[in-house]
């Protein structure tokens, strides 16, 4: 979940450390740090706190040179502080390292360090690293960095420099993503792509096991026992300006607005009259109708487009679908065989959890579809199909168009294989994506309409403590997600029931002024719908209405939203976007940072 910059060539490294960590503030961090070569020493400045400090911090010691290093981290072991912060140095200063991920036997490794004299000054387990490569440098920083990172557990993406070998810098890949990106004569290292595309839009991504020799004339790729790799260049299409705030307040307001744009690349050439055409999924109708059963893994809020995704993919294809949060999966012992066809769900491709999972379902011999926003990145990489999400770089810790798209992409996929299996008629696989198509300008339609009305009822919200979402059928699963919105931005507790349970102990929870959001844009079910809506309101509840435009049954409302008229199966888009900007403009009534909300990052790479 911390951010990792480097740079080797001509120029002065300060200045694009500083602005790569910047571009990775949506990792999420606590504290951040650089480390610079010049004159055959390392200066190190670190602290705790936001980028503009350790930009004073530069400012004011002018470190400089043209080899370097830079991280943010969020505390995993010690607190935040600036000697837990990165970089670390070992005793004598010569071996600095920057880290990501988790190393498991970093007590076992401290000890033995520990008793040979090695002093620590944190209580991180990266430091370890370095002092591991003082003690068994051999002379060659290269052949040392082998054998220190087979000494270790769990996971790690590495960036190493050495006053021994002032003009190379290393790294080195297990289970945390890193990439190299390429200029003339110089190299870039970073953690994702958004903090180097102001650079290159050329690199190569390192896979598990793998390490590059950087020095400014060459790079040296190989697996970490030594083996030569030979890798593609990749080239980026994302344009910088994507990763920019392009004058909104926050790139979580940004993407919201981006959602009718990102629904539509997301649809872009998948589309026909009656049929979806999935060209990066490789399934034929036969290999389909193999299948009696599906298993969706993921976490947050790509779990819940998973909830969503039950719903469509039960309705239209009748396969049972059940859905597993991807850090519970491997400990369940899943039952798993040649008839079960497994999809894995995450924006970042990197979620520690989720790759997890995907590694147990494909050991145990299943087919393993990714839903993935990031191109290239580990899960779509290992999966054995993908079906690319296509949203364009997503910035703000709490997801918007990844998971609009993510809903886009499993109402397809339902399409897809109610089509392969013969269950879905042209007629009705015609009206399905029609009302598809029509989905990005009813977003917009629905964003324009709405938006100031939003932004005046979140001042009924930003002084409260608690709130509840309701709803049924889809709507009990977009609930969920509305209820994540909230609680994660505006730090408000905020509960989603399916709404046929508030009378099994819930309703013990509503009195007089407490806000309730129900959804209510399922018609099959909307008159159970009202009469939970009425057991809010006869306990004093002020209750905010979700409904289809033009629907009046539902009359006891304090505030109504309407979404445009769309297929029932489809409202989840639509009925989303709402909610993400009540969360977001309660955050900002209630002074919340946005776009980093306190304890959590972007993309969790570590369990």
């Amino acid at each position: 979940m911390c951010g990792i910059v480097g740079y080797i060539g001509k120029q002065d490294a300060t200045s694009i450390l500083v602005d790569g960590l910047n571009r990775l503030e949506y990792r999420g961090y606590d504290s951040a740090g650089v480390a610079l070569f010049k004159d055959n020493e390392i200066d190190v400045v670190k602290t705790v706190g936001k980028l503009a400090d350790l930009e004073e911090l530069v400012a004011d010691e002018q470190p400089s040179g043209t080899i370097g290093i830079g991280h943010t981290r969020w505390a995993t072991h010690g607190k935040p502080s600036t000697p837990n912060a990165h970089p670390h140095t070992s005793a004598s200063g010569k071996f600095v390292v920057v880290h990501n991920g988790i190393i498991e036997n970093y007590v076992e490794l401290k000890e033995e360090l520990q008793e040979k004299g090695y002093h620590f000054e944190s209580e991180t387990d990266t430091e370890v690293i370095p002092h591991l490569i003082e003690e068994n440098y051999t002379g060659d920083l290269e052949e040392t960095v082998r054998q220190v990172v087979a000494k270790l557990e769990g996971s790690y993406a590495l960036a190493i420099l050495s006053t021994e070998e002032p003009d190379k810098l290393i790294v080195v890949r297990e289970d945390s993503p890193l990439i190299i990106g390429l200029g003339d004569d110089e190299y870039y290292i970073a953690s994702d792509i958004p903090a180097i595309l102001e650079y290159t839009d050329e690199v190569y991504i390192l896979n598990d096991g793998e390490m590059g020799v950087i020095t400014r004339e060459t790079i040296d790729l190989s697996t970490v026992d030594g083996k030569p790799v030979e890798k593609e260049v990749f080239e980026v299409d994302w344009d910088p300006g994507m990763a920019e705030k392009a004058g909104y307040d926050h790139f979580m307001l940004k993407e919201i607005h981006e959602q009718p744009e990102a629904l539509s690349q997301c649809l872009a050439g998948r589309l026909d009259t009656t049929d979806i055409s999935l060209d990066d999924v490789n399934l034929t109708a036969d290999e389909l109708k193999q299948y009696d059963r599906i298993q969706v893994i993921a976490c947050g809020t790509a779990y819940n487009s998973g909830l969503v995704g039950k719903y469509a993919i039960e309705k239209l294809a009748r396969i049972p679908v059940e859905v597993y949060i991807g850090s519970e999966y491997r400990y369940r012992d899943p039952i798993i065989d040649d008839r079960t066809l497994v999809i894995v769900v995450s924006q970042s491709g990197e979620t520690a959890d989720t790759l997890a999972a995907l590694r147990e379902a494909q050991d145990k011999g299943a087919k393993v579809i990714a839903i993935c926003n990031v191109v290239g990145s580990t899960i779509p990489r290992e999966a054995d199909e993908v079906l690319y999400l296509q949203a364009g770089p997503e910035i703000a810790v709490a997801s918007t168009k990844a998971y609009i798209t993510m809903l886009m992409a499993f109402y397809m996929l339902a399409i897809y294989f109610g089509r392969a299996k013969d269950l879905l008629a042209d007629e009705d696989s015609r009206r399905l994506i029609t009302a598809l198509k029509a989905l990005p300008k009813q977003t917009q339609q629905l964003i324009d309409e709405n938006e100031d009305k939003i932004k005046a009822l979140a001042s009924e919200f930003a002084n409260q403590e608690n709130s509840f979402f309701i709803g049924r059928s889809i709507d009990n699963a977009v609930a969920i997600e509305g209820a994540l919105k909230l609680k994660e931005i505006s730090y408000i507790h905020a509960e989603s029931y399916a709404a046929g349970e508030l009378k099994h102990g819930t309703l013990a929870l509503i009195e007089e002024g407490v806000p309730v959001v129900a959804l209510a844009t399922q018609e099959s079910v909307l008159d159970k719908t009202l009469s939970n809506v009425k057991e809010v309101k006869a306990r004093g509840g002020v209750v905010t209405g979700v409904t289809l435009a033009g629907e009046r049954e539902i009359e006891d409302l304090d505030y109504r939203i309407e979404i445009p008229e769309t297929e029932e199966l489809l409202t989840s888009i639509l009925a989303v976007v709402p909610l993400q900007l009540l969360a977001y403009y309660v955050a900002v009534e209630r002074g919340c940072d946005v776009d980093q909300p306190r304890n959590l990052a972007k993309s969790v790479t570590v369990e």
